[in-house]
C-alpha cells in the first residue's frame, strides 16, 4: 500500500512536470500533439491489462475507443454534462460491452479469442455506420468551446490536461494491479491457463476483470475525441491506427511491466507526431511497421524486457 502511494506521489509530480514543460512551450501545437501522445498512453496500458498481463490478444480496440466517442457525441446532443462525466459515462459503456465481449469470448482461446474480438469490431463499426442519431456514415460535428471552464486557456488546453489525468490513472492502476495478487492471477493465466485452473485459480472471473478494466479505459481514452477532431465519422473513429498502435506500442516497449506501454507509447507517438509536422502523416503506419519488426527480431521482449536481460 505505502509503495502504491509513493508511485501514485510520483506519477502526479511527473504529470505536474509535464504540464508545467507544455506551458513554458507556450505553443497550441504542443497540447495538440501532447494530447494524443497521452492518449496512447492510456490505450496501450489498458490494452496490456488483457493482453500482456493476462496473455489474450485483442484485436478489438477501435471498438472500445469508439464507443467511448460516440457515447460523448450522444450525451452532447441530449445533456449539457461537463466532459470529465462525458469521460466516467464512456468507461462505463465500454467496461460493460467489454464485461459482454469477455463473457462470450472467453472460453476462446488464442488465435480464436483474437479473432473473435475482430468481428466484434466490424459488428459495432456496421451498427455506428447505420446509426443516423450519431450522424451514420456522414459522420458527426461537435462545437468545441473556445475556453477552458479551469486555468484560463484555450479548450485544447483543458483536453491535454484531462487526458494527462487520466493517464496518471491508467499507469498507478495498471502498476498496482502488477504488483498485486490480482496481477499474479493474471500472470498465471498467461503463462498456463489449464495449470492454474486445476490450482484453483478463478480464471474465467480474473478475465472478465481484465475485459472489464482494460475496455472501460479504451472507453475514457475515446470519450474526449469528438471534442478534439469535432467532427467524427466511422473511418475516424475506428481507424487503423488505433488498432496497430495499441498493439505496437506495448511489444516494442514490453508486455511483462507497466513500464513497457508507457516507453512504447512516448517513443512511437513523439516519432508519429514529428514525422507528421516534418514530412508527411502517412509515415505513421510505416514507422510503426518498421519499429514492430526490428524488435520482433531484436528484442522480442521489448525495450524493458532486453534491459531486464
Amino acid at each position: 500500500m505505502a509503495a502504491n502511494l509513493r508511485f501514485t506521489v510520483g506519477a502526479v509530480i511527473v504529470a505536474a512536470l509535464v504540464l508545467l514543460a507544455a506551458r513554458l512551450i507556450d505553443n497550441q501545437y504542443a497540447y495538440f500533439a501532447g494530447y494524443v501522445v497521452l492518449q496512447y498512453i492510456v490505450l496501450a496500458t489498458a490494452w496490456n491489462i488483457l493482453g500482456g498481463y493476462t496473455g489474450y490478444v485483442n484485436f478489438g480496440t477501435a471498438a472500445f475507443f469508439a464507443i467511448g466517442a460516440y457515447g460523448t457525441v450522444v450525451l452532447h446532443k441530449t445533456t449539457s454534462l461537463p466532459l470529465p462525466v462525458m469521460i466516467a459515462i464512456g468507461g462505463v459503456l465500454s467496461g460493460f460491452v467489454g464485461l459482454g465481449m469477455g463473457y462470450l469470448t472467453l472460453r476462446l482461446r488464442g488465435t480464436f479469442f483474437s479473432i473473435a474480438t475482430l468481428a466484434m469490431a466490424v459488428v459495432v463499426q456496421t451498427l455506428i455506420t447505420n446509426w443516423d442519431f450519431v450522424g451514420g456514415s456522414r459522420g458527426a460535428y461537435v462545437i468545441r468551446p473556445q475556453k477552458s471552464p479551469i486555468l484560463g486557456g484555450n479548450y485544447i488546453e483543458y483536453l491535454f490536461l484531462l487526458m494527462l489525468v487520466l493517464s496518471v490513472i491508467a499507469v498507478v492502476v495498471a502498476r498496482a494491479i502488477q504488483h498485486s495478487r490480482l496481477g499474479l492471477g493474471f500472470a498465471s493465466i498467461r503463462d498456463d491457463e489449464g495449470a492454474a485452473e486445476t490450482s484453483g485459480v478463478p480464471t474465467l472471473r480474473l478475465k472478465l476483470i481484465a475485459t472489464v478494466l482494460s475496455g472501460g479505459f479504451m472507453g475514457m481514452a475515446g470519450a474526449p475525441l469528438p471534442y478534439y477532431v469535432t467532427y467524427l465519422d466511422p473511418a475516424s473513429g475506428f481507424s487503423l491506427s488505433y488498432a496497430v498502435n495499441t498493439i505496437a506500442m506495448p511489444l516494442i516497449g514490453g508486455t511483462s511491466s507497466w513500464l513497457g506501454p508507457v516507453i512504447g507509447a512516448v517513443l512511437l507517438g513523439t516519432l508519429q507526431q514529428v514525422a507528421t509536422v516534418t514530412i508527411s502523416s502517412a509515415l505513421s503506419l510505416l514507422i510503426v511497421g518498421v519499429l514492430l519488426v526490428l524488435f520482433v527480431v531484436a528484442a522480442p521482449r521489448g525495450i524493458v524486457g532486453w534491459f531486464q536481460r
